[in-house]
């Protein structure tokens, strides 16, 4: 497969049926739009094609044009593998910023994204259809096969009694938090969760509230007051580098067809 060939993620719940060589699959109005216009590709040029039920596959761009496109499946080149539960929940702060945190929680392997409304939440609105396409197109960039499922905002306590099966760390901001890299340590490779404050932290009573829940743990993120974005950042990464994803990278297939 060509090493510049953009990649695209196909929805497989929008799919007819799995992938398959010689299948002809539509792309739709955007992605003809990126093919044509911004990536300045015409017929013939090469494409990759994926999403986490089927892997990845080398393709072939057999029309475009304004309204839409069309590409024919070659080649399996990569695939599905299984990923590791991680989830991100964030009290929703400024446009700007929640946009940074989707983008590098994508990266970071993020298996979905949840905002939770918390007392000193100053942001009452979210473009969902924004952040999917952020997500989407950080998948795309950053060769991972899926893309972390977003959720609209809830109350903080009913998004975690959704997650009461998942053990989730959280910033202390008051410094009794526990080691992050032992938390991580002993979280290992099983499901996680990080969740980060509003600008201006939790207020006191959710931070009690916070401690008396038995799946979450609070811990230290450093000496220094982190944006919302950054303490995503961070958590995220110690949580990955302790106990690393794989990501579904390059798991070649044993056979080329």
């Amino acid at each position: 497969m060509a090493a510049d060939a953009p990649r695209l993620y196909l929805d497989p719940d929008r799919l007819t049926g799995p992938m398959a060589p010689g299948a002809e699959l539509l792309l739709d109005e955007d992605q003809a739009h990126y093919l044509r216009a911004v990536m300045r590709r015409e017929t013939g040029a090469a494409l990759a094609l994926f999403n986490g039920r089927d892997g990845e596959w080398a393709a072939e761009l057999v029309a475009v044009g304004k309204r839409g496109a069309a590409a024919r499946l070659v080649a399996q080149h990569r695939l599905p593998a299984p990923e590791r539960r991680l989830e991100l929940v964030m009290a929703p702060v400024k446009r700007g910023p929640v946009e940074f945190a989707v983008e590098k929680a994508t990266e970071l392997g993020v298996t979905a994204i949840r905002f939770a409304v918390t007392r000193r939440t100053v942001v009452d609105r979210l473009r969902m259809d924004r952040l999917a396409a952020i997500a989407r197109e950080a998948a795309e960039q950053c060769e991972r096969l899926t893309v972390p499922a977003i959720h609209a905002p809830e109350p903080l306590d009913a998004v975690l009694e959704r997650l009461d099966d998942l053990p989730i760390v959280f910033g202390d901001e008051t410094g009794a938090g526990r080691p992050a890299a032992s938390v991580a340590a002993m979280l290992g490779d099983g499901p996680a969760g990080l969740l980060t404050g509003p600008e201006g932290g939790f207020d006191p009573a959710e931070l009690d509230r916070l401690r008396a829940r038995p799946h979450l743990t609070a811990i230290g993120l450093g000496p220094r007051v982190l944006r919302a974005e950054t303490a995503v950042i961070a958590g995220l990464a110690i949580l990955q580098a302790l106990a690393p994803d794989g990501g579904g990278a390059r798991h070649r297939p044993t056979a080329t067809g």
